[in-house]
């Protein structure tokens, strides 16, 4: 027993450094900046299914690694912000855009986003022109740049009777500490329309990049022209 105990303590000892370069980029993914892969389409067309996003943790506040507990916060989040966060409704991992700050009142009514009384604008966009390469990924559905209150986005739409999501909000004032989040694929994303509000303790940074991406349904065939493409 003492022999293998030796052993084991000898190994470790050696692989020292192994040990301590894993603990530090543990500790700096959690709490300073992460690259996270994103699996869905909930926010095409902005962020695509195979997308590596770069996810700055220090954009907001500094928190106690491996926790939701902050150390220090130097700024809120704001509209138009992609953002990850822990859901409330089942603890995974998600990345939205915050739409509603607290005290917003917002409304979503057949795919028309209105806060604080005003209506976003909406212009209407070719697949080319919203950043989708070779076209729409699945035909016909639609892009808009949505602007209101000085944030502005690309957002996708499906035809009438094809959405996965409850297209509408009803009017809801969002809550003191509170974030309303949507998807950019408003018709297809699991936001706050069905996991409700996020607290601010659980947005755990703001997304900044795109590190690099991979076609999912064309054999993960790198997609350059995304590397290191700017969040908007």
């Amino acid at each position: 027993m003492s022999e293998w105990h030796g052993r084991i303590t000898q190994t470790l000892w050696q692989w020292r450094g192994v040990w301590l370069f894993i603990a530090i980029m543990l500790v700096f993914r959690s709490a300073i900046a992460d690259w996270n892969q994103v699996p869905s389409g909930s926010m095409i067309p902005s962020i695509l299914a195979g997308d590596r996003i770069v996810v700055d943790k220090l954009a907001y506040s500094l928190r106690i690694p491996f926790t939701l507990q902050r150390l220090a916060h130097w700024a809120e989040p704001e509209r138009g912000d992609v953002v990850t966060f822990v859901s409330p409704l089942d603890e995974r991992l998600l990345v939205k855009r915050i739409i509603g700050l607290p005290g917003d009142r917002v409304a979503l009514e057949a795919n028309a986003l209105s806060i604080n009384g005003q209506t976003a604008a909406y212009r209407e966009l070719t697949a080319a022109e919203a950043g989708i390469e070779g076209g729409s990924p699945h035909p016909p559905q639609r892009f808009f740049q949505e602007s209101i209150l000085g944030a502005s986005h690309l957002i996708m739409l499906h035809p009438e009777g094809r959405s996965t999501s409850n297209r509408d909000l009803p009017p809801s004032v969002v809550p003191k500490g509170q974030y309303l989040v949507l998807g950019d694929n408003r018709d297809n994303s699991e936001d706050s329309r069905v996991i409700g509000f996020v607290e601010r303790e659980r947005i755990l940074g703001r997304a900044t990049a795109v590190a690099f991406s991979l076609d999912y349904e064309n054999f993960y065939k790198p997609r350059p022209q995304r590397f290191m493409a700017e969040l908007d």
